[in-house]
């Protein structure tokens, strides 16, 4: 009999537990049925956690983003009530501001971007942030702007036409922005089309912020009652009374790659990653010198790759990699080494834009890292010959030169004494028992030898 028949016809006995059994099954579908409705009020419902803080200082790069939007995650998993952004960049890529704006612009919970500490910049990518949180902050002494597009690693100048779409591009964008967040799409203009930067003051005057703070706490009790609207068309009121603060601070790795993620750092890396698995080249079975060189190389590309590092200078260091590896296997009396270290530093120049100064390779750390590299691979070099003309030290041709005593008379042929062994030699004037004779060569299991010149009393 089907279980509901039997709970339409309970029994006297066990009555009470059918009705309870009905209860829950009830209560489960009530659940199955209200779930996604419940679900859905929670996503609205008003956020009661904690405060999350994340810091960006340095220039924008895809490990900022990363740190940033695994940061939002974060906070909307933990039902955070507000994320603060506290930020001081003078700019980065392009690619990776795109990404961070576009994660605030749809974030599921209240983002405040805050310029600081006094002195701080937003500058070039900084000034899309910080438009496009829900509320802009400054300290005072900080300023913002300057967002005129730079290509970083463009191949020599770029068209005239060319650089007009990026600008006119960067300039729809942070009109866009700007209207959406009700802010002076005209003032965010300017910014772009003419890199015009502003004051704390100026910009709130501009309506390019909402507010200036100095401090956290200060920046706090400033938001204490705002209303944000967020991507979903909730409308939060920000209780941040006696919230606790929560800072987000980057991994082990992040920090790790943000740290090589600076040119010097980068072309310091790619030196090291050569001169280790040089010295493995030249000195096979080193081992240490050819691991720590490969880790170094390749982190040393990973970060000029992130940069947007020109290609051409990229190539220009590989190439210079592989020619003075050469030397190792191809007798050029020193041609290979030096046309590998002049394409090294040549790649070294042209590796970034020089018109933008936050990637600009430090030409003094260029000038050290050559000599440093030329006497190294001198040094690695002359080693090398050196050993090539060493005499064979194994073998039976390390007998040659070796000296040794007769012990039976040669004529030609007899028996010689070597290194404690017994040889038949040959040798091509008469050599009498006990007289010293030298190898000069070996024919078989024969030795060729000559008497021994005595030269005052010795050999």
């Amino acid at each position: 009999m089907p279980c509901w028949v039997k709970i339409a016809c309970p029994r006297r006995k066990g009555f009470l537990a059918h009705i309870i059994s009905v209860g829950v099954i009830l209560s489960f579908l009530t659940l199955c049925l209200f779930f996604p409705v419940a679900a859905r009020s929670a996503e609205t419902a008003s956020f009661s956690s904690s405060i999350y803080v994340l810091r960006v200082e340095g220039p924008i790069v895809p490990v900022t983003a990363d740190y940033i939007q695994k940061g939002l995650k974060k906070a909307y998993e933990d039902n955070a009530c507000l994320l603060i952004l506290e930020l001081s960049t003078p700019g980065g890529l392009y690619s990776s501001t795109q990404k961070i704006v576009e994660n605030i612009l749809n974030a599921r919970l209240p983002v405040v971007v805050h310029v600081c500490p006094a002195g701080a910049w937003a500058g070039s990518a900084g000034t899309f942030i910080t438009i496009a949180a829900h509320v802009a902050a400054m300290a005072p002494g900080s300023r913002i702007g300057a967002a005129h597009p730079v290509a970083v690693g463009s191949e020599g100048e770029m068209p005239e036409t060319h650089k007009q779409k990026i600008t006119q591009d960067a300039a729809a964008w942070v009109r866009s922005i700007a209207e959406y967040r009700g802010r002076d799409p005209k003032e965010a203009e300017l910014a772009v089309l003419e890199s015009k930067s502003f004051t704390d003051s100026e910009a709130l005057k501009a309506r390019l912020i909402d507010l200036r703070a100095n401090t956290r706490e200060e920046l706090l009790q400033q938001l204490e009652g705002r209303k944000v609207r967020l991507v979903t068309g909730q409308e939060v009121n920000l209780e941040l009374a006696d919230k606790p603060v929560r800072f987000l601070p980057m991994t082990s790795v992040q920090r790790l790659l943000l740290a090589i993620s600076d040119p010097n750092i980068a072309y310091i890396l790619m030196t090291l990653g050569t001169l280790g698995l040089l010295m493995e080249l030249y000195h096979p079975g080193a081992v240490f010198p050819g691991v720590v060189g490969g880790i170094s190389l390749l982190l040393g590309l990973y970060a000029l790759g992130t940069l947007e590092a020109r290609f051409s200078g990229l190539l220009l260091l590989l190439l210079g990699l592989a020619l003075m590896a050469a030397e190792v296997f191809v007798v050029s009396h020193g041609l290979l080494l030096g046309g590998g270290l002049i394409s090294f530093i040549l790649g070294s120049i042209l590796l970034f834009n020089e018109s933008f100064l936050r990637w600009r390779l430090n030409l003094a750390l260029v000038a050290v890292t050559s000599v440093i590299l030329a006497g190294f691979l001198s040094l690695l070099l002359g080693a090398a010959i050196k050993a090539q003309k060493r005499k064979v030290a194994t073998g039976k041709e390390s007998l040659i030169g070796a000296q040794g005593v007769a012990l039976t008379e040669l004529r030609p042929e007899g028996i010689v004494l070597v290194e404690g062994e017994r040889w038949k030699a040959e040798s091509p004037e008469e050599v009498s028992p006990g007289e010293r004779v030298i190898v000069t060569g070996i024919e078989g299991l024969k030795l060729k030898v000559r008497k021994q010149l005595q030269n005052n009393g010795g050999t």
